[in-house]
This record gives C-alpha cells, sequence and structure tokens, in this order.
C-alpha cells in the first residue's frame, strides 16, 4: 500500500480524501498536516514517513506551490498530487507551470482517483521515491558477557556525536541484560521494546517520546526485564529504517546471544566491532561467533576491537590477531578507575584521558569512512595459546 501525506486546512476535505484513498486499498494517509510546515519540519515529516504521494491543497496556492517545491527536492521520486474543493482555471495553468500534472476536484469521483493512482503508480515504479538514508549502521558485539561492549559502544557513539555535526542514536538491544540506561542513569519510561511494539507507526512526534538526549546523543535503552519478549524481525526493519533516515550514525549494542533479530540486523550493518579481551575464554567464544559469522559471508564487514589491553599482557595483541584470523584495529587500554570514576558520574570517559582519545580515534576511523584493513591469513588448525578443551566447533545457537 502506497504511503500518503495529506497537507490542507481544511478538516473535512482531508477526511474525505483520506476514506477514498483507504477505499481504494491502494494507498493510505499517514500524516495529514493542517499547515504548511517550514523546510525544517518538512524534512523531520519525511524523513519519518518517506511517503510516495504527496496531496497538497492548493486553495492558498503561494504555500502549495513552495512545500511542492520542497518536497521535489527532498524527495526525489514522490508524486505531488493537488486537490481543491473546485476547478480554477488559473490555478491549473500555475499548477503545470510548477510541473504538477495531477490534480483532484474534492470529493472525487472512484475512477478518477483510481486513474490518478494509477499514474502515480507507473512513475513509481520508474522513479520510486528517494529519502536520504545512512549506511552507518554499526554494531557493537561482545564475544562473552563482561568484555565492556556496553561501554565501547556507549563511549565510541559519544565520541561520534561530540561536536553537534553529526546526528547519532545508541540503540540497546540486550533485552535481559542492557545496561546503557544504567550507565548513564536513565529512568525513562519508554525503551527499546515500546519502539519495536510500535515500529509500524512512527513518527517524529512519538519518537521524541521515545528516545532520550543525552547531550548530542540520543539513546535508545533496552528498559526492564521482560523475559521471553522478542522482537521480530519486521518490527526491527521498520525501527532501523525509521532511525536511517533521521540519523547519520546508529550505532547498536548487542547482548552476544545471537538471537534471530540481531543476526539479521548484523546482515544490514555495515560495520560490526567485535569486542573481545585477552584472555582465553573470551577468545574462545569470539573465535565460535566468528566461525557463525563467517557462515553467514559477513566476514568482511568485521572488526576486532581489543578491550583492557594491557602492556604486559599474557595474551598479546599479535597473538589475538593470529588466534582470530583477523587484525585488531584498536586495542583500548584498561582504566578500571576511569571507567568507574565515569558509571559514578553517569558520563562517558573523560575526553582527555587515554581510554577518552581511544574512543576519540575509532569514531575518527568511522566518521573518515576508512576501508577496512584485510583480514590477516585464516589459520586452519587451532591456535597454540588455546588448550584443546576449549576446542569449538558449529556456529552459536539462534535463541
Amino acid at each position: 500500500m502506497l504511503r500518503a501525506i495529506v497537507a490542507t486546512p481544511d478538516p473535512a476535505a482531508a477526511d474525505q480524501l483520506r476514506l477514498a484513498l483507504e477505499e481504494t486499498g491502494r494507498a493510505g494517509v499517514v500524516r495529514v498536516l493542517s499547515r504548511y510546515p517550514d523546510e525544517h519540519e518538512l524534512l523531520r515529516i519525511l524523513r519519518a514517513h518517506a511517503p510516495q504521494l504527496f496531496f497538497v491543497d492548493v486553495s492558498p496556492l503561494k504555500e502549495a506551490l513552495q512545500m511542492a517545491a520542497l518536497v521535489a527536492e527532498h524527495a526525489p521520486g514522490a508524486q505531488v498530487l493537488a486537490f481543491d474543493r473546485q476547478r480554477d482555471p488559473g490555478t491549473l495553468l500555475e499548477l503545470m507551470r510548477a510541473g504538477i500534472r495531477e490534480f483532484l476536484a474534492v470529493p472525487c469521483p472512484p475512477d478518477e482517483l483510481g486513474a490518478v493512482l494509477d499514474r502515480a503508480t507507473a512513475a513509481l515504479e520508474h522513479a520510486p521515491t528517494v529519502v536520504r538514508e545512512t549506511d552507518e549502521l554499526i554494531a557493537f558485539l561482545p564475544a562473552k558477557p563482561g568484555v565492556g561492549c556496553s561501554t565501547v559502544a556507549l563511549n565510541t557513539a559519544v565520541a561520534l556525536a561530540a561536536d553537534g555535526a553529526n546526528r547519532v542514536l545508541l540503540i540497546d538491544f540486550d533485552l535481559n541484560c542492557g545496561i546503557i540506561g544504567f550507565l548513564l542513569h536513565i529512568t525513562a519510561e519508554y525503551s527499546v521494546v515500546d519502539a519495536a511494539e510500535h515500529a509500524a507507526h512512527l513518527d517524529e512526534q512519538l519518537w521524541t517520546k521515545l528516545v532520550t538526549k543525552c547531550g548530542n546523543l540520543d539513546v535508545l535503552p533496552s528498559g526492564p526485564i521482560r523475559l521471553g519478549f522478542r522482537i521480530e524481525p519486521p518490527a526491527m526493519r521498520y525501527l532501523i529504517d525509521f532511525a536511517r533516515r533521521n540519523y547519520d550514525f546508529i550505532c547498536v549494542d548487542l547482548s552476544g546471544l545471537m538471537e534471530r533479530f540481531s543476526v539479521e540486523l548484523m546482515q544490514e550493518c555495515k560495520r560490526i566491532y567485535l569486542v573481545c579481551t585477552p584472555e582465553l575464554p573470551a577468545l574462545h567464544l569470539a573465535r565460535q561467533k566468528l566461525e557463525y559469522l563467517r557462515s553467514l559471508e559477513l566476514e568482511s564487514r568485521i572488526t576486532v576491537l581489543l578491550n583492557r589491553a594491557q602492556k604486559r599482557a599474557l595474551v598479546s595483541g599479535a597473538e589475538v590477531e593470529k588466534a582470530l584470523g583477523l587484525p585488531v584495529t584498536i586495542e583500548i587500554p584498561n582504566d578500571y578507575r576511569g571507567v568507574h570514576q565515569a558509571l559514578s558520574d553517569a558520563k562517558p570517559v573523560l575526553r582527555n584521558s587515554d581510554l577518552g582519545k581511544c574512543f576519540t580515534k575509532l569514531a575518527g576511523l568511522i566518521t573518515a569512512k576508512e576501508a577496512p584493513a584485510k583480514p590477516a591469513h585464516r589459520l586452519v588448525e587451532y591456535f597454540s595459546i588455546v588448550p584443546a578443551r576449549y576446542s569449538s566447533t558449529g556456529p552459536a545457537q539462534e535463541q
């Protein structure tokens, strides 16, 4: 069904057009605008709904033509259709000069509306609506619980949003053990669960109630534990599509349990940061996850982040690379005191600390759009630093 927006100061005309479209079964009105918004507000509306049809009341002709021009600029391909309660020859001439070829007199006969929808559908098939969407969807996947993945995701997102130039969203998709809200002391009424439940009806007004602003960063926390709740893949796709239209960067913190929705989400991601620590259990599970993601042909998107790295660690960064068959992009230093202080203050780690500089560097690599490093040669044999009892075969279990 085609998504339509109706802009008119006449409520009766809006109702007539909405009912007529619903009766066709081919289009539905997702938003009625009772006034003509300015460019900034219109852009938010277009990103929220990605309409394919835009019905504009041309009784105030000047304002209608201005808005039609903005729709054409910000949503190329969207079909602008004019309507009024009467057919004025002068108005029709101005519409033609503005490039608007479709006009309806409301109330309109069903056959006339059907013919207009036929032409609009054909035009959309030839040139679909284009609303700006980001491809910067970034997943943070823990090798195992407790490796500090949420801390890494949070501080990287904060670094991406630091100067306010980028619109950044952080979503906590760990539905049972998510701690992003705890790290920031968020006591929001709504969560990612609410967003998923209303995903098919998201708009800019509902969205402002769902997210929590933390400085320049928007956060969608996981909320209270809801045992057995699952986000269905269609709801996840609606949610992510909405976010893609409204943000420059979307960071998602995953549980690492490889739920069905999280696996589908990683298939949509441009980057997957596998967060690991230099410990044998973490390396064992990191390798297990890598094998599963390789089976899905996602290896080219995976980057290893070595968290809590130490100068005299029992397992060095080079040994981690050898074990996993992938390069370590960044070794994140261990700073227990700095992380503890940040948690106590409900703030990100200090930007001028060694740890804070590391997250700024990682954000710089993301915004610079650097090509990922080529994977190191993959070892067939199991790595020597792990005892035989840690050997793993087969993919991770889906939940």
